[in-house]
């Protein structure tokens, strides 16, 4: 495996965010590249995630040049870490980012967050300094109608009375049995996690499990292995991960809407 470029290895210990960005997508193409309101959805990720006052900076770790020199023009070079190509997940491809720092706590921040409100990272920071037990923290919203619970491009999330995830899962969970598609309390898991240091090393030194491998959903590795994961509820945005054409225009308008706003 390559290691990360050099990118200011003195980083302080403390809380940092990185974004991992790939080009390759199955269901829409250059996804980091894509444009929202005249800015990349790289850079709309980035620039919410820095508002975060929880975070000391804010870094983008790709594999591909084209992703490179685009975050490097608008975070500067230092901001970018160059990883390799064959990481089977975002944390795999963080993690080695984070190697290059000393940062006790990394944020996983996936670059499909354009409208990432920066308390939610705030939010989960603060979890981890207020819990030494909390390995893992991640956020959830609720789930708003039964198209939602059944769409499996968004991931649900099942938790115990602590707050703790039992499950996550492309599938409609919980199942009601008897009122099928009923979604009251059911939970839409967003993609960002805050974790310890070690539990990120941890993590991506264990080999993807049979149910990462099936869902295709690379927190169920921690699951697998006994990493908890504290989830958190948080107020819902004003949209979700874009993941289809369909929601990279529900973006468009929610952006330019915010946009407008100000």
């Amino acid at each position: 495996m390559a290691t990360a470029s050099a990118h200011n290895s003195t980083t302080r210990a403390g809380a940092i965010g990185i974004i991992p960005a790939r080009y390759g997508s199955t269901r829409l193409k250059a996804k980091p590249l894509v444009e929202i309101a005249g800015r990349s959805m790289l850079e709309r990720v980035w620039r919410r995630a820095a508002q975060a006052s929880s975070l000391e900076r804010v870094l983008i770790a790709t594999d591909d040049e084209r992703i490179a020199r685009v975050g490097r023009d608008f975070a500067g070079a230092e901001a970018v870490v160059m990883t390799a190509a064959d990481h089977p997940s975002g944390s795999d491809r963080v993690a080695q980012a984070a190697a290059g720092t000393e940062a006790a706590i990394i944020v996983n921040i996936q670059g499909d967050l354009p409208l990432l409100d920066p308390e939610t990272v705030d939010r989960l920071v603060a979890a981890l300094q207020a819990d030494p037990a909390v390995e893992i923290a991640t956020a959830a919203v609720d789930i708003e109608n039964a198209e939602e619970l059944a769409d499996p491009s968004a991931v649900k999330v099942t938790v115990d009375g602590r707050g703790r995830a039992l499950y996550f899962s492309r599938s409609p969970i919980p199942y009601d049995r008897r009122r099928p598609g009923d979604f009251a309390g059911a939970l839409h898991h967003l993609g960002i996690y805050a974790f310890r240091r070690a539990a990120l090393m941890r993590f991506a030194a264990l080999e993807p499990g049979k149910l990462e491998r099936k869902e295709s959903l690379e927190q169920l590795r921690a699951l697998e292995n006994g990493i908890g994961i504290s989830v958190l509820v948080c107020p819902r945005g004003a949209a979700l991960e874009v993941d289809t054409a369909a929601g990279l225009e529900s973006a468009r308008r929610a952006v330019e809407a915010s946009d407008q706003g100000r």
